[in-house]
């Protein structure tokens, strides 16, 4: 908190236009949200990313946020449109990975993070062009043989799927590494980035954390790949209750009798292990029954059979493998010079540029009407238009793809 410089002052008692730069020239814009002015520039103090303040108009005073999500760089300038619970930012001159961006002001996470701190809170999160298959998280007790199937669905579908790279704080044993086996971090860090919301699943094993964050899922689906979450029923339960859209799926042994057989024809337990592992599979059996976590339950009393089902559930049925498809094949690039402006769930991106004889313009319609995810992950859902060059009233329009 504190005051507000004095060009500032001039700008906000003067209704600023939301998402309009300040007239101080200071590539700044203003969005008024109620009886709050969403100030989104460059900082006084030289920082190299997107900074944001809040002016409070019912307090008359300044309010700083906490800040979550990775910080878009500073661009030559950028545009804002408000849409419902967010601020959609667009960066001029940024490469076109780069350029689209959402400040959410008022998303679920955002209240659940305001709740716990007490404060005033934003996250930011970057745009994506179009849209991921749903990750598929696989539950069973052990000895269900899940391993297998998922086994079984990458050497038929290598292009497909992927599997995210899990966080846990011991420390690397024998020829381990860091980023390929599991990310290795500090404990303070994990534990940091757990409250932050970070993390869609947890535990602690043997005084170390283990975890899935939302980042290792998103970087399964920017290589065009569907992620597949091999997690026990607790951290599937974990999972539901975050922002991931997935599917939840249950492996079942045809019965305990079976399940039993299979655990003692490993060969790699003792009586007492297989007892420990016995236990669990009948309470997690029940959980995963009875709890409304999972959307579908297969029993595995055939393999083959059931491998086939898991693949008429992923819509593979009959598929033949087929190389990945990119996450950003589709992209646009914003010139410096545009204007944007708002029609329901559509934004209008007038680029502008001069020829030697006259102006000629193209316009983008960037659709957000069936945006997905958010922070403390991608947004993703984004599709685009593009409307050929025109300056003599004659509209060409092309769907890219």
């Amino acid at each position: 908190m504190g005051e507000a410089p004095a060009f500032l002052v001039d700008d906000l008692q003067n209704e600023p236009l939301n998402g309009f730069e300040l007239k101080s020239g200071t590539c700044k814009t203003t969005t008024t949200i109620g009886d709050k002015t969403y100030v989104i520039g460059g900082a006084d103090d030289g920082t190299l990313s997107i900074e944001v303040r809040i002016f409070d108009s019912s307090l008359g005073e300044w309010v700083q946020p906490t800040v979550y999500g990775t910080k878009p760089l500073l661009s030559k300038g950028h545009s804002a449109v408000f849409l419902n619970d967010r601020i959609l930012i667009l960066k001029k001159g940024a490469k076109s990975d780069d350029q689209i961006w959402f400040l959410e002001v008022d998303t679920q996470y955002v209240r659940r993070q305001q709740k716990q701190l007490g404060t005033e809170v934003v996250a930011w999160s970057k745009g994506v062009i179009g849209n991921v298959e749903k990750p598929v998280v696989i539950s069973g007790p052990s000895g269900v043989g899940k391993g297998t199937l998922i086994s079984m669905l990458m050497k038929e579908f290598p292009a497909m799927f992927g599997f995210s790279v899990s966080h846990t704080t011991r420390a690397p044993r024998g020829t381990e590494k860091d980023g390929v086996h599991y990310h290795f971090t500090e404990k303070s860090v994990m534990e940091k980035e757990i409250e932050d919301g970070k993390f869609l699943e947890f535990a602690s094993v043997h005084g170390n954390l283990y975890g899935t964050s939302v980042e290792a899922v998103e970087v399964v689906a920017d290589a065009g790949k569907r992620c597949i979450l091999d997690i026990d029923v607790q951290g599937a339960r974990s999972v539901r209750s975050s922002s991931l859209e997935a599917i939840f799926i249950f492996v079942c042994p045809p019965s305990m009798e079976e399940l039993e057989k299979r655990l003692r024809d490993r060969g790699t337990e003792t009586e007492e292990q297989i007892l420990k592992r016995l236990r669990n599979a009948a309470a997690e059996i029940e959980q995963g029954k009875s709890s409304k976590i999972f959307d579908f339950i297969l029993y595995n009393d055939n393999l083959e059979e059931c491998y086939e089902k898991l693949k008429k559930l992923l819509g593979l049925s009959g598929c033949v493998a087929a190389p990945p498809k990119s996450a950003a094949l589709r992209e646009f690039n914003l010139p410096l010079d545009h204007s944007v402006s708002k029609i329901d769930d559509k934004i209008i991106i007038n680029c502008i540029s001069s020829g030697l004889e006259k102006e000629s313009k193209n316009l983008i319609m960037l659709d957000v009407s069936t945006l997905k995810g958010g922070a403390p992950g991608r947004t993703r859902g984004l599709d685009f238009q593009a409307i050929g060059s025109f300056s003599d009233g004659l509209i060409g329009m092309e769907k890219l793809s």
